[in-house]
C-alpha cells in the first residue's frame, strides 16, 4: 500500500487544524506538515496511528515472527488446516 501523503505548510496546518479531522474522516490517509519545505511532522487519523504502533509492536516482538514467519511456511508447502475443520475445534474448545 503506497500511500503518499499530502503536504501541507505548517502554517496552513495551524490555521486549519480544528477541521484536519474531519478532512481525514473524508479522504483517509496521512498529512505531511512542512516546515520551509521539508516534512517534520504527520497528522494521520487515531486508528491508522494505534494501527502503525500495533504492527510496528508485532514485527519488533521475534516469539510472535518466528510463528509467522513459520506459519506462512506450513501454508507454502500446503499444510494448512481449512477454516471448517479450525473453526468447529475453536467452537468446541470455546463451549467446553
Amino acid at each position: 500500500m503506497a500511500n503518499t501523503a499530502a503536504t501541507m505548510p505548517i502554517i496552513k496546518a495551524r490555521d486549519r487544524l480544528t477541521s484536519l479531522p474531519e478532512e481525514l474522516s473524508e479522504e483517509p490517509g496521512a498529512i505531511a506538515v512542512t516546515r520551509r519545505g521539508e516534512p517534520v511532522l504527520a497528522i494521520l487519523p487515531w486508528d491508522l496511528y494505534e494501527s502503525i504502533v500495533e504492527t510496528l509492536e508485532i514485527l519488533g516482538d521475534e516469539d510472535l515472527m518466528a510463528a509467522l514467519r513459520q506459519s506462512i511456511r506450513e501454508a507454502s508447502e500446503g499444510k494448512a488446516v481449512s477454516w471448517d475443520p479450525a473453526g468447529q475445534e475453536l467452537q468446541r474448545d470455546i463451549s467446553t
